[in-house]
């Protein structure tokens, strides 16, 4: 887990014309958000990575620049698609692929960019997202990775709150026995118990990268919440008092659990969802 950016690679991102023509303000609009990577800027929408820019410039996935120059027509004919061609640079066809970005997301990933795109931390809100998908090296023999969801940052009190994110549709969060997403909680605990000095070190070279690319004065962290919160969403009232009140909210094996319950993502205060308690 490295959240560092090399001074030379800040650099020529700031000097880039896709930056400042495109992303820059997308980012203060939060239509994008930028997360900061081992020597690498990741730029995500709508729950996919739209672009990822290192030492060799901007880069995006295949799918997303798969798309064709517009002359401003909606709809061709077999014979006028002859005559097209494939996209030659990202500026120029830059809106196209961020509408292909958006739909290649799951229903999770989608969840949390409703978060994220409301809430970064360039809002002005007290609680925000610093940070998406953070992953670390699995402490357990044979697994590869733990990857975290999502990274809150309290920025009066200068703490992180890390939380997973699980739809309502999930099976990992149903069992009759033991769900999945418990023990998943658990080894999320763990990171932080065993890496917390490395998380607050890396996530302060982390916030000192944000204030120099777009001029902000957000405090380094100093402090890490050590309970992951298990946020569940995109359920309807029917199902809120049905199945979800029996078998979460007064299940025992959720017992110690901090977990944080709303049907309708886009109505999630990131206060309240910070103040989540344990089951």
């Amino acid at each position: 887990m490295k959240r560092n950016l090399d001074k030379n690679i800040e650099n020529e991102l700031v000097k880039s014309d896709l930056w400042n023509n495109q992303i820059k303000q997308d980012c203060i609009n939060q239509e994008i958000f930028c997360a900061i990577r081992n020597n690498q800027v990741d730029f995500y929408h709508k729950g996919g990575r739209l672009f990822k820019y290192d030492s060799k410039g901007f880069k995006t996935h295949l799918k997303y620049a798969s798309v064709i120059e517009s002359n401003g027509k909606d709809y061709l004919t077999q014979d006028e698609l002859k005559q097209f061609k494939l996209a030659t640079d990202f500026e120029s066809n830059y809106k196209r692929i961020k509408e292909n970005c958006s739909n290649y997301t799951g229903v999770e990933a989608l969840g949390v960019s409703e978060i994220y795109h409301r809430n970064s931390y360039l809002s002005n809100n007290n609680v925000v997202v610093l940070d998406i998908e953070v992953s670390f090296e699995s402490l357990i023999e044979g697994n590869k990775q733990d990857r975290i969801d999502i990274l809150f940052y309290n920025t009066e009190t200068a703490t992180l709150q890390f939380v997973e994110a699980k739809h309502f549709s999930n099976s990992e969060i149903w069992s009759t026995k033991t769900p999945k997403v418990i023990s998943q909680i658990e080894r999320y605990e763990g990171q932080i118990k065993s890496r917390k000095n490395e998380i607050l070190s890396e996530f302060s070279s982390y916030v000192q990268s944000l204030n120099s690319v777009f001029k902000t004065n957000l405090p380094e962290p100093k402090e890490i919440d050590p309970k992951v919160t298990l946020l569940i969403f995109g359920f309807d009232n029917d199902q809120k008092q049905g199945r979800l009140k029996k078998l979460i909210v007064e299940n025992p094996i959720y017992k110690g659990i901090k977990s944080y319950q709303i049907g309708n993502i886009k109505q999630v205060v990131t206060q309240n969802l910070w103040n989540a308690k344990e089951l």
